[in-house]
């Protein structure tokens, strides 16, 4: 099976991180008022999208009130002659917060901010990123995964003290001990595992009903991509696994994984799950699958789109070649 990383969401694309300009603050304030210059804005995740455009990404000028707004700013890169910020407003409270809806498992709500136009919005990323293009797909998804590095990073896991935002916010100094403190990428595999015409599916306890996907779980330190899919997956159903290659990867900005999808072929077929892992894992053959994405299926629901899960089952059900 050949698979393209150009037709999985959040994947490479024409952006140029510049990183050599993170530590250039002259070059980096000039192009912070650069009314070529654009920006993304993002308020506890969720970036600000025009609904009445088929949910696209909104880009600032850097003299829009939003951009004005308090919050960290942080480099993403350029394109061509065009330079992209992100600015987290995080600190603003709508009065309409409705926080049980936001805390289900899709959040389906939206927020509008008093200095957007109408129909700017902020929304869901995972609601929206198989409709975004590849470009506006990776600025988000980096400037989501950044800022919640910045969220939950603030005091040096050295010594204690708060830390300070630097390298145009890809990195943060302790003040007290000198020690730079890095963004984290947690390695996760994700397995299309098969026995001949079938793939094995789990679900997690907390998914919707209905929403099954392939295994998967994260790497261990001194532990192989291999080793980590077989380990998994045993683990998950039981089941083992012998050979194992590589596919495709995606960034995963929830809250910052890197998704590395396999391909595994099982061994053995008797399922015994590890209830504490997953709810419930199955055989399903290639005629049920073409079931469920046609929406045909009694029990699974057609996978979400934007997802390297989704992304690889597709392309086990076409046998690319």
């Amino acid at each position: 099976m050949t698979y393209l990383k150009k037709s999985i969401s959040l994947v490479e694309t024409s952006l140029n991180r510049s990183a050599e300009m993170r530590t250039n603050p002259d070059a980096l304030n000039t192009l912070r008022t650069d009314q070529t210059t654009r920006y993304i804005v993002l308020w506890r995740g969720k970036p600000l999208i025009d609904a009445n455009k088929g949910s696209d990404i909104i880009y600032l000028a850097p003299n829009h009130p939003l951009v004005a707004a308090t919050g960290q700013d942080l480099f993403l890169g350029t394109s061509g002659e065009i330079a992209y910020f992100a600015k987290d407003i995080s600190s603003w409270s709508p009065d309409d917060l409705d926080v049980d809806a936001m805390q289900q498992f899709l959040d389906q709500t939206s927020q509008h901010h008093p200095l957007a136009q109408d129909g700017h919005d902020f929304c869901e990323l995972r609601t929206i990123m198989a409709q975004l293009s590849p470009f506006n797909a990776e600025l988000v998804a980096t400037a989501r995964s950044m800022f919640e590095w910045h969220r939950v990073h603030g005091f040096c896991a050295n010594c204690g003290h708060a830390t300070d935002q630097t390298h145009a916010g890809w990195q943060r100094d302790c003040p007290a001990c000198k020690r730079p403190h890095f963004p984290r990428t947690d390695p996760v595999v994700i397995m299309l595992i098969t026995s001949g015409e079938k793939v094995l599916l789990g679900r997690s306890p907390h998914w919707p009903e209905g929403m099954y996907s392939l295994l998967a779980g994260f790497l261990e330190p001194g532990e192989t991509i291999e080793a980590a899919v077989r380990r998994e997956v045993f683990e998950e159903s039981g089941i083992e696994v012998g050979d194992v290659r590589y596919l495709s990867s995606q960034p995963w900005p929830y809250p910052s994984s890197l998704m590395i999808g396999c391909h595994g072929v099982a061994t053995s077929d008797t399922i015994t799950i590890d209830p504490i892992e997953i709810e419930d894992a199955l055989w399903v053959s290639r005629s049920s699958v073409l079931d469920i994405y046609s929406g045909m299926h009694p029990v699974i629901n057609p996978p979400r789109k934007g997802a390297i899960a989704e992304f690889l089952l597709r392309q086990w059900l076409a046998d690319c070649e």
